[in-house]
């Protein structure tokens, strides 16, 4: 009668997958990004990746060995390896090594680890290492330098992102105009300034069929943000399209399609339902769209992210699918 009943923490797969499959399912889909992110961007792009994935993986273990004092060690499981991952595809390829290693402290340390690890964590880590460091280091986060410098990682020549030019626009900045923004080619196969993981919105494409085909996640959540930004951003665009650039701009700019794809389907941090998680992803839409249009970031997609992780219990308790058996309550 030993061992009948297992509990066991969150995510819990209804199938015969396993977490660690699941988590290296979702490495694969991230290989396409990680290729366009070392051919436009070179040495800093495997610097910055390898300095993340490293630190966050001797992090977890450290805490769990030495702190937690944990027998069962979690590092081969992949969910620290895909923090790391995201949090350097959510870096500028020049940024220093002791400010990544910062940052992967504080995505292992307190966006994971102090809440007990996996299963546990209310926000997504990576995006609280991002966030940290953003506000903490604005200046080294938001320099980023032109693509193709392959063979240089601190001297590079920077310059303008995609989201700085539309926030110029918007505030009114002397010089500045939506005709300086790149082609909407340009945005979808990566050659455009940026973080290491969002300049390609085709690769995060091919990594969001990858994992639909594979049933690692369902469309709810992306297919709801990216539809909300682009209904929301092309309405702007209608009102005032000499201030507001084009849904299809919106869509490719930025860390939209990474956070629609990557982290907002965070298994830990994101509503169990169908109806939860398009109320979820709606509400990142939205989110995002007044941040990058009205609020004082360029980007939006982190906070909104963030934001919504917390209101996920809240999302999960409104949309509880009703007990078997269950009467329905008279209103």
């Amino acid at each position: 009668m030993e061992n009948k009943l297992i509990v066991s923490l969150s995510p819990h797969v209804h199938s015969g997958d396993s977490v660690q499959k699941n988590m290296y399912g979702v490495l694969i889909a991230l290989v396409p990004a990680l290729l366009v992110a070392l051919w436009f961007f070179g040495l800093g792009a495997f610097v910055v990746t390898v300095t993340s994935v490293v630190a966050c993986v001797g992090f977890e273990w450290a805490i769990q060995k030495f702190i937690m004092k944990s027998e069962r060690l979690t590092i081969l499981d992949g969910s620290a390896v895909i923090t790391g991952l995201l949090l350097a595809f959510n870096l500028p390829s020049n940024l220093p090594v002791w400010i990544i290693i910062i940052g992967a402290l504080v995505a292992i340390g307190v966006g994971k680890m102090s809440f007990g690890g996996i299963g546990n964590n209310p926000f997504n880590p990576a995006l609280v290492g991002r966030v940290f460091l953003l506000l903490s280091f604005p200046v080294q986060m938001t320099t980023w330098p032109q693509v193709g410098q392959l063979a240089s990682y601190v001297d590079v020549q920077t310059t303008a992102t995609p989201l700085a030019v539309m926030k110029g626009v918007i505030n009114g900045a002397p010089g500045v105009s939506l005709s300086d923004l790149p082609d909407a080619l340009s945005l979808f196969i990566g050659n455009n300034p940026g973080s290491l993981g969002e300049i390609s919105a085709v690769a995060i494409l091919i990594g969001l069929v990858y994992m639909l085909w594979k049933r690692i996640i369902i469309w709810h959540i992306p297919v709801s943000i990216l539809g909300t930004v682009f209904v929301f951003s092309g309405i702007m665009y209608l009102v005032n399209p000499q201030v507001y650039a084009s849904p299809l701009i919106h869509l490719f700019t930025g860390g939209l399609m990474l956070g629609a794809v990557f982290m907002a389907t965070d298994y830990v941090t994101s509503p169990m339902t169908h109806k939860g998680m398009l109320i979820y992803g709606v509400s990142i839409g939205l989110l995002t769209v007044v941040i990058r249009l009205f609020g004082a970031y360029p980007e939006g997609m982190s906070f909104a992210i963030l934001i919504m992780n917390a209101f996920t219990p809240l999302i999960n308790n409104y949309c509880k699918p009703k007990r078997f058996g269950e009467v329905a309550k008279k209103r």
